[in-house]
């Protein structure tokens, strides 16, 4: 019989100074553990959180570190604790995309109905048969807006619907995977509030998170601000090797240019914000913690709480786009509708590039954030498991910090299999 995750806890030497990392690990799980343990002392981890629930029981819950910002860099330290909670950017897709399943399931939207059926204005500019799924998968061919944007534009709902249904598509919709960083956000959730009425993270909290008894908010309450462990920006080492991305960066009229400075300033700066967090931006300013991220995958079966029903769970790992370079990344990309699927791109094959992996296994589905949080769900081995961080990391999928996590888990798992 299996054992409860019993009470553990660890002081470690950091480049920070001492931490001390604390929660609950089950018998046999203690790789991950120790993996987490790493992150700290060899891979320059600031302050997180692991969470894991195998077989409906939780058997890795740990936190630890700094929390720290550029304007506390003086104040007396203060360290993270179980309920603290940051920013997750793009591993807040899932939960918007389950609000669209849900409305699917109650058949309030139809994925493969074009947006325009629901948001008039949207079908114009050559947007007319983009659907939703399409929006979901990433292949709707509008992952950023060409004309110049105010620089606050991420935290107007309303000034984003107005731009994108007055966009032209960069790519053709349907024909070409191109990662979609915050766009595809506000179009799912201003349709959304065109059929149900309510805004995106109402509908999330109230029809989601609340009857799971989730802390994890799409438009974070100003009270909740003191739990938020801000988040550290990656620097990159001078002299680092050039890659397309960073080659396509440098030219102003890239989509990847466009993304990042079309507004006048970097994306990710403005969501780590009070008002970035307090903004119900679907795609990148989900807050929460390991645990509750964790538990949102949990949920994400027919058997839960939420009603899902078999076919609705079983696209989720369906890959309905997929690429050998994405548009916008410029890698090998797979996605499901709202999710990420493995990405294996170890080793550029031909004229298949090298890029960064997100290696769940084939049946699984689930996302990354900027930086390196990830959340996902295996219905094979029945594992729901979640990481989130403060201290972004390199790349855009996982660094190794969340990849060894994930491979400790496995290997537990593994090694706890009867044996023939």
């Amino acid at each position: 019989m299996a054992k409860d995750a019993a009470p553990w806890t660890h002081t470690l030497e950091t480049q920070d100074g001492p931490v001390s990392v604390s929660g609950r690990v089950a018998p046999g799980f203690e790789a991950v553990a120790e993996a987490f343990c790493a992150n700290f002392t060899e891979r320059a981890e600031a302050g997180a959180a692991v969470h894991a629930q195998h077989r409906g029981r939780v058997v890795v819950s740990l936190s630890g570190g700094r929390i720290a910002s550029p304007e506390d860099a003086d104040a007396a330290p203060r360290f993270w604790s179980d309920d603290t909670i940051c920013v997750i950017f793009s591993a807040t897709k899932p939960a918007t995309a389950l609000c669209m399943h849900l409305l699917s399931q109650r058949g309030q939207v139809d994925l493969d109905a074009p947006v325009g059926a629901v948001w008039p204005a949207f079908a114009a500019q050559g947007k007319e048969q983009i659907t939703l799924r399409m929006v979901l998968d990433h292949s709707a061919g509008i992952p950023v807006l060409c004309e110049p944007l105010k620089t606050d534009c991420l935290c107007d709902h309303a000034y984003m619907a107005e731009r994108l249904a007055a966009a032209t598509p960069v790519f053709a919709p349907g024909r070409t995977t191109a990662y979609h960083p915050v766009t595809g956000g506000f179009v799912l959730a201003e349709v959304l509030r065109r059929v149900d009425g309510r805004s995106l993270g109402r509908f999330f909290a109230e029809e989601i998170a609340q009857p799971l008894g989730l802390d994890f908010w799409i438009g974070l309450p100003d009270a909740l601000e003191e739990r938020v462990a801000p988040i550290r920006h990656f620097v990159p080492q001078k002299g680092g090797g050039s890659t397309p991305f960073g080659e396509a960066l440098r030219d102003p009229g890239s989509p990847q240019s466009r993304f990042f400075f079309n507004h006048g300033d970097w994306m990710a700066k403005g969501v780590n914000t009070r008002a970035g967090r307090r903004a119900e931006i679907g795609a990148a300013s989900g807050v929460t913690n390991a645990r509750n991220l964790a538990a949102l995958f949990e949920a994400m079966r027919p058997d839960g709480l939420l009603g899902l029903d078999v076919e609705t769970v079983a696209s989720f790992a369906q890959a309905t786009s997929a690429t050998h370079r994405d548009g916008m990344l410029l890698q090998p990309t797979r996605f499901g509708p709202g999710f990420m699927l493995r990405m294996d791109n170890r080793g550029g094959q031909g004229r298949t590039p090298r890029g960064d992996s997100f290696l769940i296994p084939p049946q699984a589905f689930g996302h990354v954030g900027a930086g390196g949080s990830f959340g996902f769900r295996d219905p094979a081995a029945d594992l729901s498991m979640a990481y989130t961080m403060t201290q972004m990391g390199p790349g855009f999928l996982l660094n190794p910090r969340g990849q060894t996590l994930i491979d400790a888990a496995y290997r537990c798992i593994s090694a706890a299999a009867p044996q023939p």
